[in-house]
């Protein structure tokens, strides 16, 4: 059984085509127009899901309505010579007449009730940085500049900034989290190690006993005074 046709209009129809430079984030835009009568469920996958922030990522489009897409592409080093294999697929299906849970709906359909394309991913850099060399790309902050080969909207682009910031932000919290486990690790092992030098070496040692000197002083003293008191007993007697 052939898959029915796609009903939406995606513009593009096959590339997503992100100019750079791409030490920043870059925005694509999809547009998804719905020329039937009848509401539309829609879905946007892309095998690289680590490496993009789509908004939104599914819906429901009314009949004769459409939509924008804003594709956002993370900051990574752009090697002209490897070959790009980033890919779009957009998913979609007629919604039910009656009122029912969208992601059961997803869940049910057989894949062959679902209409799809498919997008590649072309990533073009400017002709000046053509043979600049590449640099690592900085920390995403909330300011940084979004390139756009669009126009955007300004509360689509404040999203994606916003969006941008906290995956980069999350991932410099993740490694700050494993450094200081490592750190903590070494130090217990450290205290060990000291530990267990220490204790052979106080188990040759054995505590030496102090007599006191005032033991002595108090004999001689109880021997002085026996001596002048027979020297008087001796004289009375006499």
């Amino acid at each position: 059984m052939a898959k029915p046709e796609q009903v939406l209009l995606i513009e593009p129809q096959n590339e997503l085509r992100f100019r750079g430079p791409f030490n920043v984030p870059v925005t694509s835009y999809m547009k998804l127009t719905n020329p039937s009568d009848r509401k539309v469920l829609f879905k946007i996958k892309t095998t690289a899901p680590k490496k993009y922030c789509v908004r939104p990522n599914s819906g429901v489009l009314d009949g004769n309505s459409n939509i924008e897409i804003a594709i956002c592409l993370q900051p990574f080093i752009f090697d002209p010579a490897e070959k790009n294999k980033h890919k779009f697929m957009v998913q979609t299906l007629f919604a039910p007449d009656t009122d029912t849970n969208l992601e059961q709906v997803w869940k049910d359909v057989s894949p062959d009730q679902m209409m799809d394309s498919k997008l590649k991913c072309v990533f073009e850099l400017p002709p000046e940085q053509n043979d600049a060399p590449h640099e690592e790309p900085p920390k995403v902050s909330p300011k940084a500049p979004v390139q756009t080969s669009a126009p955007p909207s300004s509360t689509l682009e404040t999203e994606l900034e916003k969006a941008a910031a906290e995956v980069q932000q999350l991932r410099e919290e993740e490694s700050s989290l494993r450094q200081e486990n490592l750190r903590l690790r070494e130090e217990i092992l450290r205290l060990k190690h000291t530990v267990s030098g220490i204790q052979p070496q106080m188990s040759k040692y054995t505590p030496t006993v102090v007599q006191p000197q005032g033991i002595s002083v108090a004999y001689l003293a109880i021997g002085i005074a026996m001596a002048i008191f027979g020297i008087i007993l001796g004289k009375f007697i006499l």
